[in-house]
């Protein structure tokens, strides 16, 4: 009786939706994931949303159209409902800054979904937006960037940032959140490990083979 190739299917791969809101490199994100070895698929759908083993919430362009896309897809809610349940999300450039409690474009304030508190505020550089390869400071002890040279670089597009971190775990049982670092004219939030909830500033789905990297890193915890 012949076993050839059970023990690699006996693993199933892991589900990851794309949610497809309308703001987001769905097809760039849904080709990286399954590169990284993810069972993808890209959807607005509710029930596939809340079941997979992980969900992705992209984003591009402006805060406030991004949040009101949202909305309008239902994604705020199931965000909400996934990380009350511990059910892993991660963020991706705006799709990170909704994460937050406010953005602030052209003075205009827009509510996000304050899972962190802080504001999304314009970058403070010589040049912006800051486009192209950067390096980030992460935490030793970060499971997103296990495995990658510290010297490694990644692939940002944005014009806005959060500039403070400003969420302490006061509950020793809770793990402090792990906040990486970059700098475009001034020091800002490059990507955050909290619990469920993981998000990068900048498109790992963009940041080659490092990128392929940290989302194979993501998918192992799922």
């Amino acid at each position: 009786m012949s076993t050839s190739g059970s023990s690699h299917s006996s693993r199933a791969a892991k589900k990851v939706v794309v949610l497809d809101y309308g703001f987001g490199n769905v097809r760039s994100a849904e080709r990286a994931l399954a590169r990284a070895g993810a069972d993808v698929e890209i959807t607005s759908d509710f029930d596939a949303a809340m079941n997979a083993d992980g969900l992705l919430v992209p984003g591009v362009g402006a805060f406030a159209a991004c949040m009101q896309g949202l909305k309008d897809a239902r994604g705020d809610w199931i965000v909400g409902r996934r990380l009350s349940g511990g059910r892993p999300v991660m963020g991706i450039c705006v799709g990170m800054q909704i994460l937050f409690a406010r953005g602030i474009e052209h003075g205009v304030e827009t509510e996000g979904l304050d899972e962190w508190p802080g504001s999304v505020e314009p970058l403070k550089a010589d040049i912006v937006p800051h486009m192209g390869w950067n390096t980030v400071t992460a935490p030793a002890d970060s499971e997103l960037f296990k495995g990658l040279d510290p010297d490694e670089r990644y692939y940002f597009v944005h014009s806005y940032a959060v500039h403070d971190w400003s969420l302490e775990t006061a509950n020793p049982v809770m793990r402090a959140p792990k906040v990486t670092w970059s700098t475009h004219g001034e020091p800002f939030v490059a990507a955050v490990e909290n619990g469920a909830l993981w998000a990068t500033q900048f498109h790992p789905e963009k940041s080659g083979d490092a990128g392929a990297q940290l989302l194979t890193n993501w998918i192992g915890t799922l």
